[in-house]
């Protein structure tokens, strides 16, 4: 394990020169401290995890120092928000300090939010706020526990200083962690300036770097392109099969690397609700739950046309249309693991529709039904739910479908399939009004409940014992709590 000045830097971004991104120093924090780091995290960068209680581990990620090798640069980018075009956006409060590669050879930004003014911060302060720093440290790390893939976040750094939103709150600092920050909308903004040379040496730098295989294909960028469009087709079959809801799917904050990328208002269904917008600022409905998935496919299409230079459009719209079919497939893969079927048949997709339906007429938390659903017999499991809907009759009716499919299935002893589905099922996810009572407390300075709760959220489906509140169904209030953009 190394001691934080044993990281090795390989800048390999920041070497794209001024065209691509800025360099900005990181404005430091007041009074730094540490709020929670993951040891997971850490273990990316052959990290010891014991220097996050040092002071010099807070003053690095609240920006009073730097390491000599680091080359922290704002990336220029653009991108279409809630459908229209921004010509230029960028890194507005976020700084990509420089890639330390570890002892397995990967390579890993470290991405800094919250670390001031940039070039691109466009009227705002370059900050951010705890809350959304908490929100969105706690989850990156649950996303990945999940297996749903995720950017990472190392830590949070609280301080001191006043930030000023619809109130006065502190600031913070999270770091994040990826493979790359490189977004759709970074292609979009060379496409769109007309700098074709700029655009092409960007699309040289991702195929190298993170699409290497595909330089074996005849046609090495429609093979990038293609495998961009698989990658995004399982992430939002995972999100839709776990029920997150991301709350701003800008082509900006979409990842070349198909992860989950740029937390803002998200949230996780408590009640199933196909039609769940989960950001108070998306008046349309744009990136409601349901939508996601024909909103993944407009992305694509931003992303493509601003791959029309290195592709033909025929072969573009061919790799676009392999989007949705990948997309039904994974999912549905998924909500058969999670309803305990190891087979495939015909009518499972109308099995799970059916499901989906009776759970959003009868307002069905999501996440607890299909841990219940594992916990005892199909038998025994769908007689005790039963009392969960409101249409009775409709359940039964579906209840013994489910049983007589799930005898078919026949794989396997209870117990097995008691393992299988806990597997797949999570018993802890991360409910808004949990957030918010750990974002409440480290706003008084109680930084406790945040460490609790990740360290939860660590082992989605393992049950933990004396940690039963974490399982439980919202209080009324937590399930009506407003989340906007603004942190």
């Amino acid at each position: 394990m190394k001691a934080l000045d044993e990281l090795t830097f390989d800048n390999r971004f920041a070497r794209l020169g001024d065209a691509f991104s800025t360099h900005v120093l990181p404005e430091p924090l007041d009074e730094p401290r540490l709020v929670v780091a993951s040891d997971a995290a850490m273990a990316l960068l052959d990290l010891d995890p014991t220097v996050a209680e040092t002071p010099v581990f807070a003053e690095l990620f609240g920006g009073h120092k730097l390491w000599a090798e680091a080359e922290p640069r704002a990336m220029v980018y653009s991108g279409h928000q809630f459908g229209s075009y921004n010509p230029q956006l960028g890194d507005g409060r976020g700084l990509l300090l420089g890639e330390v590669y570890n002892a397995a050879g990967e390579h890993w930004d470290l991405h800094l939010k919250g670390a001031g003014q940039t070039p691109y911060s466009r009227m705002g302060d370059g900050r951010a706020v705890l809350r959304s720093s908490i929100r969105e440290f706690l989850a990156s790390e649950a996303l990945h526990a999940l297996g749903i893939p995720s950017s990472r976040a190392l830590c949070v750094i609280g301080s001191s200083t006043p930030v000023w939103r619809e109130k006065q709150e502190r600031g913070a600092m999270v770091l994040r962690l990826a493979r790359s920050h490189i977004r759709f909308g970074h292609f979009e903004y060379f496409y769109y300036t007309k700098k074709p040379e700029q655009q092409a040496e960007l699309a040289e730098h991702v195929l190298n770097l993170h699409y290497p295989e595909c330089r074996e294909q005849p046609e090495p960028y429609l093979a990038m392109f293609r495998e961009i469009v698989e990658r995004n087709a399982e992430l939002i079959a995972k999100w839709q099969a776990y029920g997150f809801c991301h709350g701003v799917m800008n082509t900006d904050n979409m990842s070349i690397l198909g992860i989950t990328f740029d937390f803002g208002p998200f949230a996780f269904l408590d009640d199933f609700d196909a039609h769940f917008i989960c950001n108070h600022s998306d008046h349309e409905g744009r990136y409601s739950f349901s939508n996601q998935v024909p909103i993944g496919q407009w992305n694509l299409s931003a992303l493509a046309q601003a791959l029309t230079p290195f592709i033909s459009v025929d072969a573009l719209k061919e790799a676009l249309g392999l989007y949705l079919p990948l997309y039904q497939a994974h999912y549905l893969d998924l909500m058969r693991r999670r309803l305990g079927l190891t087979t495939a048949e015909d009518d499972d997709q109308k099995l799970v529709e059916r499901l989906l339906k009776l759970m959003q007429n009868s307002g069905v938390d999501y996440t607890l039904f299909f841990r219940r659903l594992g916990d005892e017999s199909a038998a025994l499991a769908v007689t005790r739910l039963r009392d969960d809907f409101v249409d009775r009759a409709g359940f039964d009716a579906w209840a013994e479908l489910y049983k007589a499919r799930v005898e078919r299935d026949g794989d396997g002893t209870e117990e097995q399939r008691r393992a299988r589905m806990h597997a797949v099922n999570p018993l802890y996810i991360l409910r808004n009004y949990l957030a918010q009572n750990a974002i409440t407390a480290a706003e008084s300075g109680d930084y406790s409940e945040v460490r609790r709760l990740h360290e939860v959220l660590s082992k989605p489906f393992e049950e933990q014992a004396g940690m039963e509140q974490y399982a439980q169904r919202p209080p009324d209030w937590g399930k009506h709590l407003e989340i906007s953009c603004s942190s």
